[in-house]
């Protein structure tokens, strides 16, 4: 099927119904930079700013999202924000994904959960200035005051009277009047919110419930053939020799040809490509190629290599220190006891329930692409750089999302697509298999932290020290967030940067605390994975506090709450969501045996705090019965979309924690499906409840948060369950076992 939830600039600045002009409102993102300015007009007069309202005389109102849908419900918030300040009747309004036109919309890509946070004002503000304009258009129509005219529902109301008029009916000649400064305009106080705050029905769900929503994998357009990639199994190798005689004799091949590797940041492992008319055929003609690869030179890698480097480099030099406060060596020499351990993590696989896939359609003209990626401008861009065209000839559409976790914010399949497409001169749509998705990834990195800890005689926590070693992002990733020169990507500070945040004790109180980093070389490719560093280093830090007050004989909540410090921000905000959790998870009520609940907590823009309740069975399964997530997040524009984020992220999580590891043997991942990499099945979710801290202040991000959590307080709750400690994810059940 096309997407219907595309909308071009052109169409967007169109007459409405039966030809009567639009009100259209455009604004500026904070994060564009240069002045901000808004300008109304009237339909098809051209205008440049980068997200735009438009209320039509059939009474409909469209808003551009530029955010992709990921699943995170971007085009039910971003519309929420703007209709509240609108005063719109909700069952009027569309949301459509903006083109890809970085002159205009600055803000085509979505990461770290920021979306609400970087679109939360300046949407207030646009939908206040449609509303304002709506309400001089009814006063001048009427000939009264402004200030007599209200907007209610979708229509503006003159008091004492009952007179209304819809906003479509006012429109055309809204449309006519001079811009405002949307800065000038005083937005809702809180206590004044009809939809922010308020359970809204998500706007995306009927058409995801009824299957007319398009999703990448869906996109049929004129012409379409299928594509699948036969790549080298072994990490950096090269194919040495195929034959295709077999695979072009399946019914349904078009065509079998080589395809190179593309060099970093495209970063393609190249492969034979096989193209047919229907995807069955392609897979089945890829399954028939005679292939024959030359390996990498040297010792392929391995992950019982990789541990003992990694072993290695948690006792040897730093190459980055990121916190150093106090005199860590100093205090650790002085200190009556000192404890320490070593936490580990193994490679993480995506597992995005929609595999990997772009279509992609080379003409003499232009090039059209259409994906489910996180980054539309860059993909833009590299189209264009690999075509050798400006960017203006490259046409991408941002389609629906069936998960990405940080996979969707590469370009490798898209740079694929356009190889295979460029071939055929007809449209291409690639597709990865479930083979192909584990193991051709771009994994989260293999870690291992060790950690250090020193008392003083009256039990007090008085130095800290962690070391964080990785299989670093920057050496493999397509994009680092810094220039690409390789003197750049040589730096230590670059390379660390992925690699070492959430592993910040602030705000405990602790005088001396130091952090450092040293990386650990390997040939597997390693990117984004839900939550980045945050996605392990929680697991070291908090799993380590839980062990320090075993030590001490204190109860864990009680030791976290004393080491807070008094008065600061976050460390208030983070004692009431403690607190908070613990009290909805009943902390310290009894358990039955070899049952436990564990305990961790994450400062990270919001905070929150989780408690998992586990059993653990005479095999030495772990059972995940219920988890309690309290967040603070500041403002909550949607409570169902936070309660929906924060349910997935553990849910998320927990495959890492209780049985998913990507594995490396012979410069290959061993992994190839469900079967082995076993994601988190429904008769595993636990029970979750979500606890919501009311708040005024500005809204922070959720989507992330929940993944950094489910490691230490399962683990924690698996001490308390046993006695054992978890050390490395995911849990070994021979560990546990009873029987």
């Amino acid at each position: 099927m096309m997407p219907d939830d595309t909308l071009t600039r052109r169409a967007f600045l169109g007459v409405g119904a039966q030809g009567a002009a639009a009100l259209v409102v455009g604004f500026y993102l904070p994060a564009c930079g240069g002045t901000r300015e808004t300008t109304p007009g009237r339909a098809g007069q051209a205008f440049t700013p980068n997200a735009w309202i438009r209320i039509t005389a059939d009474d409909r109102i469209t808003i551009l999202v530029e955010k992709p849908e990921l699943g995170q419900g971007s085009r039910t918030y971003t519309a929420m924000m703007v209709a509240e300040e609108l005063e719109a009747d909700w069952s009027t309004i569309r949301v459509v994904q903006a083109p890809t036109v970085p002159a205009i919309y600055k803000e085509l890509r979505t990461a770290g959960s920021g979306g609400v946070e970087s679109t939360y004002l300046a949407m207030r503000q646009a939908g206040a200035q449609a509303r304002e304009l709506l309400r001089t258009a009814a006063a001048r129509h009427w000939g009264v005051p402004r200030q007599d005219c209200r907007a209610v529902n979708g229509a503006i109301v003159l008091a004492g009277t009952g007179r209304r008029l819809s906003f479509g009916a006012l429109a055309s000649a809204a449309a006519a009047l001079p811009a405002l400064a949307p800065t000038e305009i005083p937005l809702k106080a809180p206590e004044q919110f009809r939809l922010i705050g308020r359970a809204v029905p998500r706007l995306d769900l009927p058409a995801k419930v009824d299957g007319s929503a398009t999703f990448g994998i869906d996109v049929r357009v004129p012409g379409l053939l299928f594509a699948v990639i036969a790549r080298c199994p072994y990490f950096g190798g090269r194919l040495r020799h195929v034959d295709a005689t077999r695979a072009r004799r399946v019914p349904g091949v078009h065509a079998v040809f080589p395809v190179a590797p593309l060099p970093r940041r495209f970063n393609t492992a190249g492969g034979v490509a096989v193209v047919a008319d229907s995807s069955w055929s392609a897979v089945q003609g890829r399954r028939e190629l005679v292939l024959a690869w030359d390996r990498p030179a040297g010792e392929p890698e391995s992950t019982a290599g990789l541990r003992r480097v990694m072993e290695r480099a948690v006792l040897g030099p730093a190459t980055f220190v990121a916190v150093d406060r106090g005199d860590v060596v100093d205090a650790l020499r002085g200190a009556s006891r000192v404890l320490e351990a070593d936490y580990e993590s193994p490679f993480q696989a995506h597992a995005t329930m929609e595999p990997m896939n772009t279509t992609v359609d080379v003409r003499e003209r232009e090039i059209e692409v259409w994906s489910p990626t996180q980054f539309a401008d860059e993909v833009q861009r590299e189209i264009a750089e690999l075509a050798g065209v400006a960017l203006d000839r490259v046409i991408v559409h941002m389609t629906l999302s069936g998960g990405s976790f940080g996979r969707r914010y590469q370009w490798d399949v898209p740079a694929e697509a356009w190889q295979v497409a460029n071939v055929m001169r007809r449209p291409v749509q690639v597709m990865w298999t479930r083979e192909d998705d584990f193991q051709h990834d771009f994994y989260r990195p293999h870690n291992r932290q060790r950690l250090r800890a020193g008392l003083d005689t009256r039990g007090r926590l008085v130095a800290w020290s962690t070391r964080i070693v990785t299989t670093p992002i920057a050496a493999t990733n397509l994009y680092t967030g810094y220039t690409e020169s390789p003197e750049t990507l040589r730096d230590p500070a670059t390379i660390a940067a992925l690699e070492w945040y959430g592993g910040d004790i602030a705000p405990y109180a602790i005088p001396n605390f130091r952090l450092d980093y040293a990386p650990a070389d390997s040939v597997v490719p390693r990117s984004w994975w839900r939550s980045v560093a945050s996605s392990y280093t929680p697991f070291a830090e908090e799993s380590f506090m839980d062990e320090l007050a075993h030590a001490l004989g204190r109860d864990p909540l009680r030791f976290r709450l004393d080491l807070l410090t008094p008065g600061e921000p976050d460390a208030d905000r983070l004692r009431r969501v403690l607190r908070l959790a613990a009290e909805q998870a009943g902390w310290g009520t009894p358990l039955p045996a070899f049952q436990g609940r564990g305990l961790a907590c994450r400062v990270n823009g919001t905070c929150s705090a989780q408690v998992a309740h586990v059993a653990v069975d005479p095999d030495g399964s772990v059972r995940v019965l219920r988890v309690v997530s309290a967040v603070d997040c500041g403002l909550v524009i949607s409570p169902d979309g936070v309660r929906a984020m924060t349910e997935g992220a553990i849910n998320f999580a927990l495959t890492a924690v209780l049985t998913g590891a990507i594995t490396v043997k012979d410069g290959a991942v061993e992994q190839s499906n469900f079967h082995d990499y076993r994601v988190l099945r429904l008769s595993q979710a636990p029970d979750i409840d979500v606890q919501i801290v009311s708040s005024t202040a500005p809204p922070s991000g959720v989507g992330e948060l929940g993944a950094m959590l489910a490691g230490p307080a399962v683990a924690n709750a698996v001490f308390a369950a046993t006695g054992v400690r978890v050390r490395r994810l995911p849990i070994e059940s021979t560990l546990l076992r009873r029987t």
